[in-house]
């Protein structure tokens, strides 16, 4: 096998693992694989059609040339990704203020919303296949456009912005959603107005919970009375 081409395809197995972990979307590194793996293809079917060709570094970028471009070609096909839905809102948080909101919809509305804004490169897979990802990731964990109308980890929003969490790093990173990077006054800005939003307040649903429990021991007691 041509070592050159060997080479190639070990360079872009990391290059399609570094992108993937830097987007948040390991799987990426599938398509380098499969580029890999046609290349070497390409390169055989070369070899079988003019056995006296060359084999060096020219042949190898060929060869991983057209393997990248008919791959890309084909998982063009594949749908997923590519439906851009933003179902129907079915209930919002009774925000503070609109201020609140709109530094919301900034930093976590792109995947915990039904107001999702897909941007351009959305329609190019692999790309589009992370995209989707992400944000049927985010509306699994809380939707604030299904407030109280779906499960959802609605406590935990102000403890994940406050460790950095959210948003994730890489809905930032290169320059991406350059609206969700707040400041960090615009974070002590946004908790102050989560904190003054019900439903949303640390421990909320915890201490809903305790007060439930401490009424059933009540009435438990005056039962034993």
């Amino acid at each position: 096998m041509n070592r050159f081409l060997l080479a190639l395809g070990a360079l872009g197995l990391v290059f399609g693992l570094v992108f993937g972990l830097l987007m948040g979307f390991v799987p990426i590194v599938a398509v380098a694989l499969l580029v890999w793996l046609v290349a070497i293809a390409v390169d055989r079917l070369r070899r079988r059609r003019s056995p006296a060709s060359s084999s060096g570094v020219g042949a190898a970028v060929g060869a991983y040339a057209a393997a990248f471009v008919v791959v890309m070609l084909l998982i063009q096909l594949v749908p997923y990704g590519r439906a851009h839905a933003n179902p129907e809102t079915t209930g919002e948080p009774q925000w503070a203020n609109a201020r609140t909101r709109e530094l919301m919809v900034n930093a976590c509305y792109g995947c915990h919303s039904n107001e999702v804004e897909y941007p351009w490169y959305a329609n190019i897979a692999p790309i589009s296949w992370g995209v989707q990802h992400h944000v049927e990731e985010g509306r699994g964990a809380v939707n604030y456009s299904e407030f109280g109308t779906s499960r959802g980890h609605w406590d935990e929003t102000i403890e994940v912005i406050l460790e950095g969490e959210m948003p994730p790093a890489y809905y930032t990173r290169f320059g991406l959603h350059p609206e969700a990077d707040l400041t960090d006054a615009e974070i002590e800005e946004l908790i102050a107005g989560l904190r003054a939003t019900p439903g949303l307040g640390e421990h909320e649903d915890h201490d809903d919970h305790e007060d439930h429990e401490d009424d059933q021991d009540h009435e438990d007691d005056e039962d034993d009375d």
